[in-house]
């Protein structure tokens, strides 16, 4: 009779770059959350983005918030995806 060895599950290693990968989409998504959030609050719950219930004024500094606000989020997220660091695997 032939002796036969338990077979032993070899696990492939996890590719790390994927990990990275997914951290950037929940970051993303994450901060475009918040960022939804924030000027929702500010908008409507607060009223600036009304104009019944809002002055000029304060109209105009909640949409400049706003603008310049999605820029530095765009700015962020691409800054993100194009970095390239390195990725330390498993295997």
């Amino acid at each position: 009779m032939e002796s036969q060895e338990p077979q032993q599950d070899r696990k492939e290693p996890f590719d790390m770059r994927i990990v990275q990968y997914f951290v950037r989409i929940m970051r993303t998504v994450f901060i475009g959350f918040f960022w939804m959030m924030v000027n929702v609050f500010l908008g409507l719950y607060l009223g600036f983005a009304i104009p019944e219930e809002s002055t000029p004024g304060r109209m105009i500094f909640f949409y400049s918030w706003l603008v310049v606000s999605l820029a530095g989020y765009l700015f962020l997220v691409v800054k993100m995806w194009r970095k390239n660091g390195h990725v330390q695997d498993n295997y």
